[in-house]
């Protein structure tokens, strides 16, 4: 029996993580994501796509985010045609995640082509990304499904986002072989999702995620409070707080976050607005998923209106997002993209990067070569949107509502594993965090362990 896997992405880098698993006769791909970053080696990455869609037999989505299933109408569009795997959430965010990703591609295309910039076609339309859900099976966490002979799998909670999942999959084909691909593996005591809940024992080949493998995050308590004290001072001084975003995870438990505080009296009455159409659906989702939320949280116990308080504000118009800009006093503004490489987020940066009154606040991990990550380290002028933008803004970090494990978690993950894990391959990390994560590996007793590059296969034992 032959066993190949070959990495098609997040190899060497953090996103666009695609993994090619040949075994008992298929071939399988486990998540099928976006890349994201420069613009250009971004576009050529995702455009040349490494395999034939026609032969590609199934699809194991771990969880929506874009850098893990921004792909998939891609395949669709290029004739793939088999089932896409994943939770019953993963499969209803998805739902407005994909089509959202078609519609700020044909934006971008149609804004550079109105500037008279270099254009590059969508990489898929509406009707690709619709098409995907046709295709999309909703399988609960901890129930065992068979893609065919030989070769089963189910969902163990990633503790990640709503709907995200590690994939536990045996191939029962001759000795027999077992493989744990981590997905995003999340933080313990997040707001309002449960705690990881890996897979446990002996596994052949672990495929394990190292975002933050090389740092650790302040709690999410402190960060809670730290959130706070932002929120008051630039209430204090009639600024604006901006907060680049993900619509779907971070966007939701920073809403929660500003419930609790203003419940306990800790943050003054000013305006919330989630300034994205896509957050807003997302959210909806949330609301349709109160099974997956963690009961020992107090709030979600207290209320069923986790997401709905007096000081929030929806927004969905186009025009209503742009009367944001001219708003008098303070506010908070959370809007998408997560990396402020796209949306609603840049107009809001172009109006108030130059006001020293203004806090851009980072909640989530800032790819290299986005604006996020210009920001984040101290540029003193971006270029958004073709204009030359000073930055006077003050700018803070909050690594408690990062929805990816840090060090210590990562390694109580591997722990609660338990094993023993005989070989793994360590991916979605830039290169100092998958070297760190490596040694996490053989310091707990895994003596093979590899750190895949783009294209990179291995016939496996």
């Amino acid at each position: 029996m032959t066993i190949r896997l070959t990495f098609h992405g997040a190899a060497g880098q953090v996103t666009g993580s695609m993994h090619l698993l040949e075994a008992s006769g298929a071939r399988l791909l486990l998540d099928a994501g976006l890349f994201q970053g420069r613009r250009a080696e971004a576009q050529a990455l995702n455009e040349n796509l490494p395999i034939d869609p026609r032969r590609i037999d199934a699809v194991i989505l771990s969880h929506a985010h874009i850098d893990h299933a921004g792909r998939l109408p891609l395949l669709v569009k290029h004739g793939f045609h088999g089932p896409i795997l994943a939770t019953p959430a993963t499969r209803d965010l998805s739902a407005v995640m994909l089509p959202d990703a078609a519609h700020i591609q044909e934006k971008d295309a149609e804004f550079l082509q109105r500037r008279g910039k270099p254009v590059s076609e969508p990489l898929y339309s509406l009707p690709d990304a619709v098409a995907v859900q046709d295709l999309m099976m909703g399988l609960p966490y901890r129930r065992v499904h068979h893609v065919r002979k030989h070769l089963a799998f189910e969902f163990t909670d990633a503790g990640h986002i709503l709907g995200s999942a590690s994939v536990d999959l045996r191939i029962t084909e001759g000795a027999g072989h077992r493989l744990v691909f981590s997905g995003d593996i999340g933080r313990t005591a997040l707001p309002i999702i449960r705690d990881p809940d890996p897979p446990a024992g002996l596994v052949d080949t672990l495929i394990i995620e190292s975002t933050y493998a090389n740092r650790t995050h302040e709690s999410v308590q402190d960060s809670e409070a730290r959130l706070g004290d932002l929120v008051r001072q630039v209430a204090g001084k009639g600024g604006k707080i901006l907060i680049p975003s993900f619509a779907v995870g971070r966007t939701q438990e920073l809403v929660y976050s500003l419930h609790q505080l203003f419940r306990s009296g800790k943050i003054p009455g000013i305006p919330i607005y989630v300034d994205s159409p896509l957050a807003v659906d997302a959210t909806v989702v949330f609301r349709l998923h109160p099974e997956l939320f963690d009961r020992d949280e107090r709030m979600i116990e207290r209320t069923t209106a986790l997401f709905d308080f007096p000081l929030v504000k929806y927004v969905r118009d186009v025009a209503e997002s742009k009367q944001l800009n001219t708003l008098n006093g303070p506010a908070v503004i959370i809007a998408a993209s997560g990396m402020a490489e796209s949306g609603r987020i840049l107009h809001h940066l172009c109006n108030h990067l130059g006001d020293h009154r203004t806090v851009v606040l980072f909640v989530g991990f800032q790819a290299e070569h986005t604006l996020g990550r210009r920001i984040q380290e101290g540029a003193t002028s971006v270029r958004i949107l073709g204009e030359d933008v000073v930055v006077r803004a003050s700018v803070e970090t909050l690594g408690g509502y990062s929805a990816h494990a840090d060090r210590d978690e990562l390694r109580a993950w591997v722990r609660r594993v338990g094993g023993p894990i005989r070989r793994a391959f360590v991916v979605h990390g830039e290169p100092d965090a998958a070297q760190a994560m490596a040694k996490i590996l053989k310091e707990e007793g895994v003596r093979q362990v590899d750190v895949p590059v783009q294209g990179q296969g291995f016939e496996l034992q």
